[in-house]
């Protein structure tokens, strides 16, 4: 069998779903991309399977999902958040970042279910002192998130996460892999779940080897992948998929269509 096409995402979150993957060229060919990027690429064919944003989920061709296997968090996520200059109730412009389609839904329902508030929002490429120059906040996600440096200093961190438990208390499903019918085995659907589950267990030192050698960045990557990050996609994180669906684009009981386990 020829090597799959793997698209995954370029963050820290998504580096213990391809644990050992790298090691299995006769079988998987890995590229990292933006989590828009991922989605663009399996819409077109380009991929054979893509780690996708979950609202992209909606928009394609009758896709199938990797069981049991995501991008989720339950409360606090620290790498989705809108750095706001002002008090949440006076924001009038949010600049989104470009890399970002399931957050920049989630923003768009919890600004009027949650903050109550109805701004303008601009999209800009994930550049936190440019985004401000002609916005009240900015919505970042991944690694310019989590990593956010001194130009983050003096703005409010609203984290959209626990925003959304807040809202519904539910898990939210950031992403997971999907690709079209019949391009997955059942080995290959094991080899997935075992590199999550490989990678789950060597968090420490995913950490380690992404923070290249700055120990701050390695203790951040460290609490982060322990505490911050869920990688299943059992009833519970269904049931925030589903009531994200519902609230961002009027779906209801949508589940997704899984590849054989």
């Amino acid at each position: 069998m020829s090597a799959l096409k793997l698209g995954a995402v370029d963050y820290l979150n998504a580096r213990p779903l391809v644990q050992g993957l790298d090691g299995r060229a006769d079988r998987f060919a890995l590229r990292f991309d933006p989590p828009s990027r991922c989605a663009a690429l399996l819409h077109a064919g380009e991929i054979d399977l893509g780690m996708i944003p979950s609202i992209e989920y909606l928009h394609g061709n009758d896709y199938r999902v990797v069981p049991g296997v995501s991008i989720a968090s339950f409360g606090d996520v620290a790498s989705v958040a809108v750095f706001a200059a002002s008090p949440v109730e006076k924001i009038r412009r949010i600049s989104l970042d470009s890399s970002s389609r399931t957050s920049v839904a989630l923003l768009r329902v919890l600004c009027e279910r949650h903050f109550q508030i109805a701004p303008e929002f601009v999209t800009r490429p994930p550049d936190l002192p440019s985004m401000l120059r002609d916005a009240d906040a900015a919505l970042l996600i991944g690694d310019p998130a989590l990593f956010a440096g001194p130009e983050a200093n003096g703005l409010t961190k609203l984290d959209l996460g626990a925003a959304w438990r807040e809202l519904t208390g539910l898990p939210f499903v950031w992403a997971f892999w999907a690709g079209r019918a019949n391009v997955l085995s059942r080995a290959d659907v094991h080899a997935l779940q075992a590199a999550r589950d490989a990678g789950v267990a060597s968090g420490d030192a995913i950490a380690e080897k992404y923070g290249e050698g700055d120990s701050a960045r390695v203790a951040r990557g460290r609490a982060y992948l322990r505490n911050n990050m869920k990688y299943g996609l059992g009833d519970a994180e269904l049931a925030g998929l589903q009531r994200f669906y519902e609230l961002a684009e009027g779906k209801n009981g949508v589940r997704p269509h899984f590849y054989e386990n």
